[in-house]
């Protein structure tokens, strides 16, 4: 992914397959435990800072949050918080795993995981847009590297409901 020259704070998305291509199959849609055991080394850089780097990072179980995520901005036609939690952890007095908080133009990225102390703040626009990209090209890469339809998945792959206009999770 390629940040935009114009954003005073850029950020950058990588990630990859860290499961065998064969670790799982359209017939495992419903096997939470096999669901999380897929990963991917997953990083995230804020003008070329290290912020987020997970080695195992459950790749289907955060491509569900994004989705959701994106499928409540596709309704609401508003700009929504992200929060994402896995099952794998459970404490979450400090916040997400992974937070994007919109405030006014701008938003800022949050994690309980952070390599560093970084508080970056984007445009709200970029930030939303990154993320959506995000979304998109899991989409394609999970579906190209492991023999499944994440549509098949989608229903199954455990997830917090959140209420979507005000971010509170039921």
């Amino acid at each position: 992914m390629n940040a935009m020259d114009s954003q005073s704070t850029q950020i950058k998305i990588e990630y990859q397959f860290t499961s065998d291509r064969n670790a799982i199959s359209d017939k495992q849609r419903k096997d939470v435990s096999a669901i999380l055991d897929v990963s991917a080394r997953f990083k995230i850089f804020i003008n070329d800072d290290l912020y987020f780097d997970q080695a195992e990072f459950p790749i289907l179980e955060f491509y569900t949050y994004l989705y959701n995520w994106k499928q409540a901005i596709d309704q609401s036609k508003r700009a929504q918080e992200f929060h994402y939690y896995t099952l794998e952890f459970d404490e979450y007095e400090d916040g997400a795993i992974l937070s994007i908080i919109p405030f006014g133009d701008s938003a800022r990225l949050k994690s309980i995981w952070a390599e560093q102390a970084l508080y970056p703040v984007f445009d709200l626009n970029y930030l939303i847009q990154a993320f959506i990209t995000l979304e998109k090209d899991l989409k394609r890469e999970i579906e190209a590297y492991f023999p499944i339809k994440l549509d098949k998945f989608i229903k199954h792959i455990p997830a917090i409901v959140f209420d979507w206009n005000s971010g509170d999770s039921n």
